[in-house]
């Protein structure tokens, strides 16, 4: 009996489409990336596939209780990501998938085409925000003088140059009050579009007055307002790129997610690009990412007790930057560096958002947190942080 039952069960298992139900929607949803803008459009697409393929399998897998938990399953991700349960679905067909204006589907169709498994592809991370610090594609931290217009990124697809401009009178210390990003026409997906924002004015629209490129249907280049004014979002699907933009107090900050391959597509006349290859060793503040306390003006003497012109000791601004970020990375000591420098509490409010977008953008979440190696007079994870102020006047006055 005992054999004539488990015979009648494996039949039914056998039976029963779940399990290849259950491997389409891995494939469906393995390569997408939670950061990506288009993720919950994909997501709810796969999990409609899903829920056809169960319902097409319900009589023959009635009694089967793997297939009973996918169908709850479905009903609750459907419910968490506010999937309709009308729409389109992923097809099983790679060649019907590929989308030409969908860059997370280029390496599926390679990969159909050339019968070989291919690795998905990497993203780089490359951000700037106040006085100004950047963050590259290689993940070194700079801060930097840069005076001017520079470039951040300049390859085959897409350009980003920022201005800079002095914050402190009688100072080297910058900050950014000018972005313009210029994407480039690619295929049919998008014309050439030209986003520029400057103090006090971040529109949600190109320099043409539209907000998307490309068949606005397909939505392979839009605009996403988050706080008006203050915070918008560029997503270009073509090339898988997402790019923010903030205003905070005076000054504007960026952060930008791209393929490694896409990134690395430049001319030798496209090579200085400082989300590349970092600032020039002359626009140089910091000593390999590690930043000197800054003291604006003339040292004090020795055991004067008045604070630096900026109005902040290293103590107040010390907790006026912990009142932000709990971990002392570089986004913190940046946070001290500034507020030293500059006075301007927007600073704080800087440094904290480039953090988060970070972990918004950043594919590696081990690399999210900078610690700067200590040695040299600055601060460091392992410096010697709270000297007294009289101690902080004797060190090299970075701007002066």
């Amino acid at each position: 009996l005992l054999s004539v039952s488990c015979l009648g069960d494996c039949q039914l298992h056998t039976s029963c489409g779940i399990q290849k139900c259950t491997t389409d929607f891995v494939s469906f949803t393995s390569h997408l990336n939670a950061a990506l803008e288009d993720f919950d459009l994909e997501f709810c697409k796969a999990l409609r596939a899903y829920s056809v393929c169960t319902y097409r399998n319900s009589k023959v897998c009635r009694g089967n209780l793997v297939y009973h938990s996918a169908v709850l399953g479905i009903g609750d991700l459907m419910t968490q990501r506010n999937c309709t349960k009308d729409g389109p679905t992923s097809s099983t067909n790679p060649e019907m998938t590929h989308d030409p204006c969908n860059y997370s589907h280029h390496t599926e169709a390679r990969e159909h085409q050339g019968g070989e498994k291919t690795l998905p592809p990497t993203y780089l991370f490359c951000g700037l925000f106040g006085d100004p610090h950047l963050r590259t594609f290689k993940d070194h931290f700079q801060t930097c003088k840069v005076e001017g217009a520079w470039p951040l990124i300049d390859n085959n697809y897409l350009s980003v140059q920022v201005t800079n401009v002095p914050v402190v009178p009688g100072s080297s210390a910058t900050a950014t009050n000018k972005i313009t990003v210029i994407f480039k026409s690619y295929q049919d997906c998008t014309d050439q579009k030209v986003y520029q924002a400057v103090t006090d004015d971040l529109p949600a629209a190109f320099v043409d007055g539209t907000t998307s490129g490309g068949d606005g249907n397909t939505r392979s280049l839009h605009i996403v307002e988050k706080v008006s004014g203050k915070y918008i979002e560029m997503h270009a699907r073509y090339i898988g790129t997402t790019v923010y933009i903030r205003q905070l107090g005076h000054y504007l900050t960026l952060a930008i997610r791209m393929p490694q391959e896409l990134v690395m597509a430049y001319e030798e006349s496209q090579d200085l690009q400082l989300c590349v290859n970092g600032c020039p060793s002359s626009e140089r503040i910091d000593q390999s990412g590690h930043l000197p306390l800054p003291v604006v003006g003339k040292l004090l003497p020795w055991g004067s007790a008045a604070p630096p012109r900026s109005g902040y000791t290293l103590e107040t601004a010390t907790t006026k930057c912990h009142e932000k970020m709990l971990v002392k990375d570089i986004y913190f000591y940046s946070c001290v560096f500034d507020l030293l420098t500059t006075g301007d509490a927007n600073f704080t409010a800087a440094a904290h958002s480039a953090l988060q977008d970070v972990e918004a953008l950043h594919p590696s979440k081990e690399h999210w947190h900078i610690f700067p190696r200590s040695g040299g007079g600055g601060v460091g994870r392992d410096s010697k942080y709270f000297v007294s102020l009289e101690l902080l006047c004797l060190i090299l006055v970075a701007y002066l």
